[in-house]
């Protein structure tokens, strides 16, 4: 997971309603400077999304977000992900993304989900919802205890350019999710133009 999120200090999560919207949208990230991102299985498109992009993008990282369940796993695992991200800590989708062999980050928010996640071998966790659960503040606190461990978090929820770098100069952090680059409205107007520019803006001012 830290060879995927090296040099790329932003990862884009999407919500897609709409898998002809799917190769577009890759487009006018790439065009802004982005070739990785996160697709969510919020929507019965995630799966198909996914697969358009890896298919006419094939150096783009393409990965699954809000893996929820044992078979929402095994799905993303079938359709062929670069990586996959949870909202949460669930000890069997990490097994299967483990024999799997695919880069898996589970969602943590708390000291003790931190450290059942280092139980399992997770050295890359999401921390979800950054800005909800404290923000930069709540994870300045947390580099003390663990700071030295070598684990790498990626808050995303509530991260935006305002406060991007605030995250990324933390050495705790590896990357930011977020989807103010590409919002649902974004995507179901078919504004790539904006998309495009809003990932260039970021990528233009965020910490590398």
């Amino acid at each position: 997971m830290l060879d995927i999120l090296r040099n790329r200090p932003i990862v884009p999560v999407i919500v897609i309603d709409d898998p002809d919207s799917a190769v577009p949208l890759a487009e006018a990230l790439l065009a802004g400077g982005i070739d990785v991102v996160e697709i969510t299985l919020r929507t019965a498109a995630g799966i198909e999304a996914m697969q358009r992009i890896a298919n006419r993008f094939p150096d783009m990282v393409v990965g699954a977000g809000t893996v929820v369940t044992d078979a929402q796993a095994q799905r993303v695992i079938d359709a062929g992900v670069s990586f996959a991200v949870a909202p949460g800590l669930n000890q069997m989708t990490v097994e299967r993304f483990r024999r799997a062999g695919i880069p898996f980050a589970p969602g943590v928010m708390t000291p003790s989900e931190i450290e059942q996640a280092m139980a399992m071998g997770c050295m890359v966790m999401k921390f979800f919802p950054a800005e909800a659960a404290g923000g930069t503040a709540f994870l300045g606190a947390l580099s003390g205890p663990y700071g030295h461990l070598g684990i790498k978090l990626v808050p995303t929820g509530g991260v935006t350019t305002a406060n991007m770098n605030d995250y990324l100069a933390l050495d705790m952090v590896a990357s930011v999710g977020g989807s103010w680059m590409a919002t649902a409205k974004h995507i179901a107007s078919r504004d790539w133009a904006t998309i495009t520019k809003l990932a260039r803006d970021a990528m233009d001012h965020a910490i590398v």
